[in-house]
């Protein structure tokens, strides 16, 4: 159970968006949903939804998550991400390029995969006891899920979207049945009923709400792309495809070299945080910006995946012709928690954050530097 989805609620790594459907008219068919899938989704969930295919991303088709995840479960997390993690915000009115008739053909998609009838599990009820759980909390979930739910190897149970869409039954039934043939093992031939109970009160226990979507698409400008532009160039291996998060720090800081920093991930992404001085370059839209893009200048691409995303770009800049082209290693998690420059907002060149406080996790805060 650690960092992003495969123990215990694996399957929840979705889960935010609180849109209605769109009107009648406008609603979509499975089959539009199938080729968005692809093109947004398919990188980390895997192409028919079997997951895994990308930082321990959730099982999308798996028929237990399917069963109790409801629409508007699913829709929000579509819209909306999970700030903070991996999982973007696909919604246009959070920052993602898709609007209301596309999510819901995504969505559509999604349930062209279910094969086991829907449970209401929005019924349930649960009372328990928070301080109860924490004890076995502790010893089976946290290795993977980490402290306090945040996300380790595998999925936050924590996150304020999922939480604010996962109803406690649903809580109860992925720790019940937990997902068959993942790591994510079913508890409740384990534990009591009220063990289980007693876990799903506790992870309530740690909701905070969920913070405001950016909304905005950060702006392409051509004066902004080049870091250093008087620099020399980086001395990288030219044999290597990946680039360690600390040379291009110090690279950039303390040698002043000229490069391009691109961030791969969705532009709902780079509103909530992004590495000072990147540009925002998605993964699944290269062609509309690789004409601009210097061929002379070492371009290093990063997401969260850690490199799943930015990998993509890489290979599309060089199916292009470009040769100075790197991937971040560890990707952007790192960086961050290495306490390396990041900034908020759709500017390049907006205010470095040094001990500012801000949002990383909605609801909460934290010193960055």
């Amino acid at each position: 159970m650690k960092r992003a989805t495969r123990s215990l609620l694996s399957l929840l790594l979705l889960g935010a968006c609180s849109s209605e459907a769109p009107p009648a008219e406008s609603q979509p068919v499975a089959e539009d949903g199938a080729a968005l899938y692809a093109q947004y989704c398919a990188l980390c969930h895997g192409d028919r939804g079997q997951g895994y295919a990308a930082d321990n991303a959730n099982a999308l088709a798996h028929p237990q998550f399917l069963a109790t995840a409801t629409d508007e479960l699913l829709r929000r997390a579509i819209v909306r991400g999970r700030p903070g993690t991996p999982m973007s915000a696909w919604g246009k009115e959070a920052g993602g390029p898709l609007n209301a008739a596309e999510v819901e053909a995504v969505l559509k998609h999604l349930r062209s995969w279910q094969t086991t009838p829907a449970e209401d599990v929005g019924a349930i009820q649960v009372s328990g006891v928070a301080s109860r759980g924490e004890v076995f909390y502790e010893a089976r979930c946290q290795g993977c899920h980490g402290e306090r739910g945040k996300g380790g190897e595998f999925m936050s149970l924590t996150n304020p979207e999922f939480l604010a869409s996962a109803s406690d039954g649903f809580l109860k039934r992925a720790i019940e049945q937990g997902r068959e043939g993942t790591p994510m093992p079913a508890f409740g031939a384990q534990l009591t009923p009220q063990t289980i109970d007693d876990l799903v009160v506790l992870l309530r226990s740690w909701q905070l709400p969920p913070g405001e979507a950016p909304g905005e698409v950060p702006p392409w400008k051509d004066e902004q792309l080049l870091l250093n532009p008087q620099g020399p160039d980086p001395a990288f291996d030219d044999t290597e495809r990946f680039v360690g998060v600390d040379r291009v720090w110090e690279s950039l800081t303390v040698r002043k070299e000229r490069m391009v920093l691109l961030d791969a991930r969705a532009p709902s992404d780079y509103a909530l945080e992004h590495i000072a001085g990147a540009v925002s370059g998605p993964f699944y839209d290269v062609a509309s910006f690789a004409d601009r893009l210097p061929r002379d200048t070492w371009i290093v691409a990063y997401c969260g995946c850690p490199h799943a995303a930015s990998g993509a770009a890489v290979d599309a800049l060089i199916a292009r012709g470009f040769q100075k082209v790197r991937v971040l290693d560890e990707g952007f998690y790192v960086w961050r928690e290495r306490g390396y420059s990041t900034r908020v907002g759709v500017d390049p060149l907006a205010a470095v954050l040094k001990s500012v406080a801000v949002s990383i996790w909605p609801g909460t805060r934290e010193e960055r530097r």
